[in-house]
Formats: C-alpha cells, structure tokens, sequence
C-alpha cells in the first residue's frame, strides 16, 4: 500500500450523540477503520445570521477509493441541511497504514 491511500474525513456534528451515531455506521460497514470526536466551538454565518455553537468534530479515517461511499452515508444520517465534510490527505506510519487498509472492506 503506498502513501497516498489514507484520507481523514473531518465532519462537524452538532452534538456527541449525532457524532457517534454516524461514526458507529461508518465504523460498523468497515467504511472507515476508526473514528475520533472532538468538543469545538464554532462561530459562523448561517442564513444571515453570526451563530455561536458548540459542536463535535468526527475525524473519520479511510481509504482513498472509500471516500464517496463515506460522504454519502454521512450525509445519509447527518441532521444539517448542509453538513461540512471535508477530505484530508494523511501520511500515516505504515503500520497504521496497513492496519486501516485491513480494517475498511
């Protein structure tokens, strides 16, 4: 596997539950091989309106060629109308590497 396969799927929740209902999905159809979640607070415009929030980052780690499948369930289960997915490159140890390539089908 070389180094270019790992990304980081980094999502913003509005709260603990949501994130580990989506990241227990994601988990449970080998899309992903493990899940982090993070407390922020997030300031943002929204309809014209200055938000103030607190929220939860999930830091989803996958494979490349798992990157569309993962979006789509996360936008399955997610409750905002516009959820923030973002895709990161990662350049993980190789055993980590190898270890997330055994984990995600």
């Amino acid at each position: 596997m070389n180094d270019d396969k790992i990304r980081i799927i980094y999502v913003t929740c509005p709260d603990k539950e949501e994130a580990k209902k989506i990241a227990h999905a994601l988990v449970e159809k080998k899309l992903v091989a493990s899940a982090n979640m993070l407390p922020v607070e997030s300031i943002y415009y929204w309809k014209g309106e200055l938000k103030e929030d607190n929220e939860v980052i999930l830091l989803a780690k996958t494979l490349k060629e798992k990157v569309k499948d993962v979006v789509e369930e996360v936008k399955n289960i997610h409750s905002y109308e516009i959820p923030c997915i973002l895709t990161l490159k990662a350049r993980p140890n190789i055993e980590y590497m190898n270890w997330v390539g055994s984990q995600v089908n």
